[in-house]
């Protein structure tokens, strides 16, 4: 499987439509997007345009931001996920979120794609300078902590979730 990862653009407009729209009204982690947007034509120049701010190290980003790069999950050209990379940690991220997120669309789950993205953003990591990484997921996701745990990923705690109700958090780190 050709998996790559793809510099947002409005070249990929369609089958990123198409990926957003296929999530439904969920939060997509890795994604960068908020919740409930409509996967239109501007929507989309919105958040190519985000990801050229949010990855430009000399921007200056809003107080509860931090610098990401944020990529397609591609596979021969066709977008189908998103992985994020976040280049520090805030307080909630250092609970909740971790360095890196990451979604596959749901009609492409279970064939490799998650690990594929995740060992490409490891080297993209590793390459910028990091020698550790923290990834978060929902305690009861078995494929997100396998793919975790298959990149390395060791179990540092759980946590509960910011919001009431939801479900614990499990928190990982790779040493790269």
């Amino acid at each position: 499987m050709p998996i790559a990862l793809a510099t947002p653009s409005l070249d990929l407009f369609d089958s990123w439509a198409a990926t957003v729209a296929e999530f439904g009204c969920v939060h997509i982690d890795g994604a960068g997007l908020e919740f409930g947007v409509v996967p239109d034509r501007a929507a989309c120049e919105e958040f190519v345009a985000k990801s050229r701010l949010y990855a430009d190290l000399d921007a200056g980003l809003p107080a509860d931001k931090v610098h990401c790069d944020y990529f397609w999950i591609a596979d021969d050209g066709e977008v189908v996920g998103f992985i994020a990379f976040r280049r520090m940690l805030n307080d909630w991220l250092r609970s909740y979120g971790g360095h890196i997120g990451y979604s596959v669309r749901p009609s492409r789950r279970r064939e490799g794609v998650a690990r594929t993205a995740l060992n490409l953003v490891l080297d993209h990591a590793r390459a910028a300078g990091y020698d550790r990484v923290m990834l978060t997921c929902v305690d009861d996701n078995a494929g997100s902590y396998r793919t975790i745990e298959g990149a390395g990923g060791v179990l540092s705690g759980t946590i509960d979730a910011p919001d009431a109700g939801d479900p614990l958090l499990r928190q990982y780190w790779i040493e790269l």
